[in-house]
């Protein structure tokens, strides 16, 4: 299930830029984050594989994105169901080639169960779900999880900061931390799109096996959408935090999830907007 080297390296773009600074406008290589179309395709045993899903997203850790969206989309319910991710083999377009993941399951795949059409976005929210009551449909409760200081989770904006490889080049990458209750980070993925980050990180662990993450902390950039709420609840997630602000959407859906939701850790403080009591003093 490997990707090749060739894909890791496609997630930034070399152009040249006009500067300026000091009254002066000078031309210079600048390094840009890569932003391309992933397509998601779904097959059973002896099935031809259909499409599920389109997605922008930042290459690297495609077959991570795309079973980490199965899995948080509630698709499929665990590693167990997956036996095989690869890119498309029969593109005509060889530059097409690893913008397509199939996904083989060891069993069959009715493509009618997914009940809408997939189009998301870099940026999208929830893209298509009515409410919180369709969401919760695919949520477990979290379970109670550990405490953690207060002094660890105002660590972890900078710690996942200083693992941002990518966001050093082009500084326009959104990024997703899995860390353990000390602190230490575990995971890391970066991505043009928030949720699929989220979806990388997810993806990542149940390919190793390692669902859920009911101990476990998620560190995100930016903000929180009801959709990296989501993600998060599937995956078991009981601390989910975040630069930014949550949503209204987020909040509740933190509320009726069972998840610490945290957000504007900035400076050695945050807010709790939900399940205060994993934070200790």
């Amino acid at each position: 299930m490997s990707e090749t080297g060739e894909q890791m390296r496609r997630n930034t773009v070399s152009i040249r830029v006009a500067a300026v600074g000091g009254g002066v406008i000078s031309e210079r290589m600048d390094r840009v984050a890569a932003e391309e179309p992933i397509e998601v395709r779904v097959a059973g045993p002896g099935q031809e594989s259909v499409p599920l899903a389109v997605t922008m997203r930042t290459p690297g850790g495609d077959f991570e994105l795309a079973v980490g969206f199965l899995f948080t989309e509630g698709l499929i319910s665990g590693r167990e169901e997956v036996a095989r991710v690869s890119y498309c083999e029969d593109l005509p377009a060889e530059e097409h080639r690893y913008n397509v993941v199939t996904v083989r399951l060891n069993r069959p795949w009715d493509p009618g169960v997914a009940g809408r059409n997939f189009y998301v976005t870099s940026s999208c929210g929830i893209c298509g779900k009515a409410s919180l009551d369709e969401v919760e449909s695919l949520c477990t409760a979290v379970v109670a999880g550990p405490t953690v200081p207060a002094s660890v989770v105002s660590a972890l904006p900078d710690r996942l900061r200083e693992g941002q490889r990518v966001f050093d080049q082009t500084g326009g990458l959104h990024a997703a931390g899995l860390f353990d209750v000390d602190g230490n980070m575990l995971s890391l993925r970066e991505d043009i799109g928030r949720h699929n980050a989220v979806d990388k990180v997810v993806g990542e662990a149940l390919l190793a096996g390692q669902l859920p993450l009911s101990d476990r902390v998620l560190q995100v950039s930016g903000r929180l959408s009801l959709e990296v709420v989501q993600k998060a609840a599937v995956a078991g997630v009981p601390i989910l935090s975040a630069v930014s602000a949550p949503s209204s959407l987020a909040v509740e859906a933190g509320e009726r999830f069972g998840l610490t939701v945290i957000g504007f850790v900035r400076d050695g403080r945050f807010n709790i907007y939900s399940h205060p009591g994993r934070i200790a003093a």
